[in-house]
């Protein structure tokens, strides 16, 4: 971005400042928003436009275009990677319109549409198989672990908001956590006996341990050396549960948002009660999760009915 022409520079500089003063975004989103808008600005700069009054319909159209074509540098964005740019490209251009009055260039600019997915989501057996592999009190971490990943599957955390948490956020009387989503959106979620169970072990008997070789800290999980534990040992934490279990396949902390989610429709949780415990903004976002079970009554028709081909 420093490479811009100041007055490109200096209007993307202002809106991040909005977005992480006024707005509050998360650390991630806002580097995620740097990136995009320090991508359009280098487009940008090479077609010739030197401030925001200069940026025109077509320049907007012509990233999009370049997004999914790619380049030297750049690999073509999918559908969806070059929708979530363009998110970025639109707020900037929002903010850059109202703050000087200008003609909002990027408003009738429509993202491509990305090809529907289905979440992934892992049967509960093999969750069960994947808390079982932590190996528990036994093994070093072990009793960390399983409440890690007790909690992550037990009330859908998103995994920034599980490295995030902190001791007062728990509360084992209430059996209920406090997490803090997107925006800093407060929700309090219920934790269920197993997680509970999971959380007073390791709270008891392995995180005292790793709090006196640490500084101190308010977080609830810790590594080894008493520090927070990052998003990457979640993940390590994961991979390595899953080979042990002999899970084959990608598994993610997302893979157990989404499997909390399915089982919970499956069980026939209200979809609108689901959106709050994921802390979902839109109803809309929860929606395809039940598009998970109507693929498998499809599947199991298909492969049980004598009429179905």
């Amino acid at each position: 971005m420093d490479e811009a022409p100041a007055a490109l520079r200096d209007a993307a500089t202002a809106w991040l400042h909005h977005l992480q003063v006024e707005r509050g975004v998360s650390a991630n989103t806002l580097a995620a928003y740097r990136r995009d808008v320090t991508r359009y600005l280098a487009f940008l700069s090479a077609d010739g436009v030197t401030s925001p009054d200069g940026i025109e319909e077509k320049h907007v159209e012509a990233f999009l275009r370049h997004l999914r074509e790619g380049d030297a540098e750049h690999k073509p964005l999918a559908a969806s990677s070059a929708a979530r740019t363009l998110v970025a490209v639109r707020g900037f251009h929002t903010f850059t319109s109202l703050e000087t009055g200008s003609d909002d260039a990027a408003a009738d600019v429509a993202p491509p549409t990305p090809a529907r997915k289905l979440p992934k989501a892992i049967p509960v057996s093999d969750v069960e198989r994947l808390l079982e592999a932590t190996g528990g009190e036994g093994h070093p971490g072990g009793l960390r672990d399983r409440a890690l990943l007790e909690v992550l599957y037990g009330v859908g955390a998103r995994v920034s908001e599980l490295v995030g948490l902190d001791v007062d956020d728990v509360d084992l009387t209430t059996k209920s956590v406090r997490l803090f989503g997107k925006g800093s959106k407060e929700r309090i979620v219920p934790l269920g006996s197993y997680a509970t169970d999971a959380l007073t072990a390791y709270l008891t008997r392995e995180r005292p341990r790793f709090v006196q070789k640490g500084k101190g800290t308010p977080a609830v999980f810790l590594n080894q050396r008493g520090s927070r534990l990052t998003r990457q040992s979640v993940f390590d934490v994961i991979r390595r549960s899953a080979e042990t279990a002999g899970l084959t396949g990608e598994i993610s902390p997302h893979t157990l948002r989404h499997s909390f989610a399915t089982h919970l429709l499956e069980g026939g949780a209200d979809v609108r009660v689901v959106q709050e415990l994921l802390g979902h903004a839109s109803v809309t976002t929860t929606q395809i999760y039940t598009m998970v079970s109507v693929q498998q009554l499809r599947e199991t028709f298909a492969a049980a009915h004598p009429r179905a081909r």
